[in-house]
């Protein structure tokens, strides 16, 4: 184990994959093909864990505590917000991608569909070569950097990403070349600075989810009355 990783450098068993999972720290599986991955994938099964394949590397994660923490808090800001806006959102959660011909996969920390929601409403399956990726994803880079995956998500065409190490929200778009940038504001919540969600999470230590939900939602409703005219 190096750095917080440990490394394998051929196709592992079932066993080995278990042997080796400790919440929060990555295993990392290299020289795979497009078949080892979908293999190994078929023995993980349905168990709780985020994998990612791309440049013939698989990686997977055993979410530790504080990253489900983060992430359900997160989500749960994001879901009112749209709620408050009266958006249309649906919430794929951590659902495996796929794009066969492009031999990349993964398990975003959790995504939504907002643009495309009604492209996708009702559907229990998602099938990337007829429909539309996820608009947003987010990762919490608590334990593990998210980096590696950007190529992943452009491959799959998600136009949005949020990163959250805990104390910033980074956003990527992509653009035109098929490359992330980073931007100031989310395209799908441009009048939101995205501080203010952080300074919201930050509430935790005083506050409970539902309590901290709450305070959030009449926030932005405030925000909506002024025209959200009281934020920079």
């Amino acid at each position: 184990m190096t750095n917080g990783t440990a490394t394998l450098e051929s196709p592992a068993t079932a066993g080995r994959i278990s042997r080796g999972l400790q919440p929060g720290v990555p295993i990392r599986l290299r020289g795979l093909s497009w078949n080892d991955y979908l293999a190994i994938s078929e023995i993980i099964g349905d168990r709780r864990l985020l994998t990612s394949f791309g440049a013939g590397e698989m990686e997977i994660l055993m979410p530790s505590n504080e990253h489900e923490i983060w992430i359900a808090l997160l989500g749960k800001l994001i879901e009112a917000l749209a709620a408050e806006m009266s958006m249309p959102i649906i919430d794929h959660g951590m659902s495996t991608f796929r794009r066969d011909d492009q031999e990349k996969g993964l398990e975003p920390d959790r995504c939504y569909y907002l643009l495309n929601a009604p492209r996708v409403r009702g559907k229990l399956r998602i099938d990337l070569n007829i429909d539309p990726p996820p608009d947003l994803a987010l990762e919490i880079e608590i334990s593990r950097s998210a980096e590696k995956r950007l190529p992943i998500y452009a491959g799959l065409g998600l136009p949005e990403i949020w990163r959250f190490d805990g104390e910033t929200i980074t956003v990527h778009q992509l653009v035109a070349n098929g490359e992330y940038v980073v931007a100031e504001r989310s395209r799908f919540f441009p009048f939101l600075p995205l501080t203010e969600l952080v300074r919201f999470i930050a509430m935790r230590d005083k506050l409970f989810d539902n309590e901290l939900t709450d305070a959030f939602r009449a926030w932005v409703r405030e925000q909506i009355a002024t025209g959200w005219k009281n934020v920079t």
